[in-house]
């Protein structure tokens, strides 16, 4: 969403707002409901994955490392290790002016490619600094979401008269020309537009979006709305370009912008069309009532996955509270709990935490919050870039990655019995090799205790968050005393378990056969992954397949028996332009004196 973005279209559209006690209660914990999944739930999330909106509200055009694609490629390793695991970039495209944040959009087609609205760059940097930085995180095995802005333009090229207004809805792209497409934008495109200064909206047709939630629908509109609703070539020409940008940019995923201004039927039929081999999408639907968000995924019929927005106010509601709220309103709280499928958790947002904001950040017990999205269950967790960086918050919150990934398996388990206006528990069980978890999270003003009755029997725990040192033993029931400190957290993991054994030094003859036919002349498709055999991700040292039998690719590389690699296939020519194959990285363990994989690539 677009919060609240200054625009000025073409000179003559201004500024527009978008946008220490103890309790010894020994209680069992209660198993935490988990409803049935949506059948077209999204697939390309990494297991226990973790995304990050790599991006806030008015990042700094130039930075110590050079453009801000170029300060993330300079951290995709670092944000590798530290578990995260795909990237939400900012929108890419040209808007008004460099210092438009990119959803002033202008031209959806110029990633930082040509001369337009006085600048070749975006705010973000040029087409090739994003293709390096885009290339640099693929081959630390991260997944790439684009911010995608449909619903509106901004900055046209000239006015039109519109049953005798002058609007600005002319676009030419006078600077890009028909390179890419030829499609020109005119009034007929649009349902309306914002006037010039302060004179609100003009319409000469009806949103075609719905008006959801009593019309809630109607917040936050910005420069010229597209309209979808019986406009085929407004519908043809954003699939066209959803696909173009999908293949320029290598994405995996999605994240959909301001989608309550969509007409949703098209939004379906675009994501049918565009969120193809196992993509992942996640919209911005705004509801901070929790069946309202419901009802557009209903709407939307699975196809996307939605920001939990009613649970960020219930964060935002225990930051107000700054201890004085109850924190029973966690037990199975927001959309996560509902659809677990299909819910993206968060604590704050570029459009939550920024000057002028219209929503409110969460600025009292953050890390608690992050405690609670990234041990859950449920789910698929976004960090936010500036409290990862900016608030120094980094540290605590990859050492929660790091348990989440390492230990945060089983079935849950909500302690409704034992929680109190103070503390919530919380525990994963654990699986076959993996230990599980319990989780404290207290916003009083003192230490607490609580005895609880946990999945693990006879056993010794330690809080991994390193808040709380020493041990807890539990009995032959599972039931021990735990504490944690004052307004914090604890993650208490029982020892033992299983650990990996080291290479054995073996290798395994591993033949690749990948079907891939969207190749010309001088193109050829390479497989490349994670162990140095692979080239450790770096393109230059993929390995090359050979296309005799084409459209299918084989080749054959000596792999370490025993260790688990993740690899995928990429196209390249001679001039070293990369493509690379979507979705979740492949994963295998190689075993015995040869290995076949057998691949599609579609």
């Amino acid at each position: 969403m677009k919060a609240k973005l200054t625009v000025a279209l073409t000179g003559l559209l201004a500024a527009g707002s978008l946008l220490s006690s103890c309790s010894k209660e020994e209680l069992q914990p209660t198993a935490a409901a988990v409803p049935a999944a949506t059948s077209t739930g999204q697939s390309a999330v990494v297991a226990n994955g973790v995304m990050m909106q790599a991006f806030y509200w008015d990042v700094p055009i130039s930075n110590a490392q050079g453009t801000w694609w170029q300060v993330l490629g300079s951290r995709a390793a670092e944000l590798k290790s530290a578990g995260i695991t795909a990237l939400w970039l900012p929108p890419a495209y040209k808007g008004g002016s460099q210092g438009d944040v990119g959803y002033g959009v202008y031209d959806r087609y110029d990633l930082g490619e040509f001369n337009q609205k006085g600048t070749v760059a975006t705010r973000y940097g040029t087409l090739g600094q994003l293709q390096t930085a885009i290339g640099t995180m693929k081959g630390q095995g991260l997944q790439v979401y684009e911010d995608i802005v449909m619903n509106h333009m901004a900055w046209a090229d000239a006015q039109e008269n519109v049953n005798g207004n002058l609007v600005y809805t002319r676009f030419t792209f006078p600077g890009r020309g028909n390179t890419h497409s030829s499609y020109k934008w005119g009034f007929n495109n649009f349902t309306g537009t914002q006037q010039a200064p302060n004179n609100g909206w003009y319409q000469w047709k009806s949103w075609d979006f719905q008006p959801y939630a009593n019309n809630d629908a109607y917040d936050n509109l910005l420069g010229s709305e597209i309209q979808y609703n019986n406009n085929a070539a407004n519908q043809n020409e954003t699939i066209n370009w959803g696909n173009w940008i999908t293949t320029k940019m290598s994405l995996d995923g999605y994240r959909l912008d301001a989608t309550k201004h969509i007409y949703t039927p098209y939004l379906n039929q675009w994501l049918d069309a565009v969120k193809t081999n196992g993509r992942f999408a996640v919209s911005e639907a705004w509801f901070r009532n929790l069946q309202d968000l419901k009802n557009y995924a209903a709407a939307t019929g699975g196809r996307t996955s939605l920001f939990d927005v009613p649970l960020h106010y219930t964060f935002q509601d225990m930051s107000n509270g700054n201890g004085s709220w109850d924190m029973r309103g966690l037990q199975f709280a927001g959309f996560t709990e509902s659809n677990p499928t299909l819910s993206v958790s968060f604590v704050d947002n570029h459009d939550t935490d920024h000057p002028g904001a219209l929503y409110s950040p969460v600025t009292n017990l953050k890390m608690l919050a992050y405690a609670y999205i990234l041990t859950r269950a449920n789910g698929y967790p976004c960090v936010f870039y500036k409290d990862y960086y900016n608030y120094g918050l980094g540290n605590q919150i990859k050492t929660l990655i790091g348990i989440r990934k390492a230990h945060a398996y089983g079935a849950a388990a909500e302690y409704t019995s034992a929680n109190d206006a103070d503390v919530y528990a919380y525990s994963r069980a654990g699986d076959a090799t993996r230990k599980g978890l319990l989780m404290l999270l207290n916003d009083g003003g003192s230490a607490r205790t609580k005895t609880l009755t946990t999945p693990f029997k006879n056993a010794t725990l330690t809080d991994k968050t390193g808040n709380r040192t020493g041990t807890v033993t539990t009995d032959a029931n599972g039931t021990g005393v735990f504490p944690v400190n004052a307004r914090s957290y604890s993650v208490w993991v029982p020892g033992g378990g299983t650990t990996t054994p080291p290479p054995t030094g073996t290798t395994t003859a591993v033949t690749f056969n990948v079907t891939y036919s969207n190749t010309v002349s001088g193109q050829d498709v390479y497989v490349i992954g994670s162990s140095a055999q692979l080239g450790s991700w770096n393109t230059a040292n993929a390995k090359k397949l050979s296309g005799a039998a084409w459209p299918k690719w084989s080749g054959t590389v000596s792999l370490t028996s025993g260790t688990s690699v993740q690899y995928k296939y990429i196209r390249k020519d001679a001039a070293g332009n990369v493509l690379w194959e979507g979705g979740a990285n492949r994963t295998f363990t190689p075993s015995g004196t040869t290995a076949t994989r057998t691949d599609t690539w579609q």
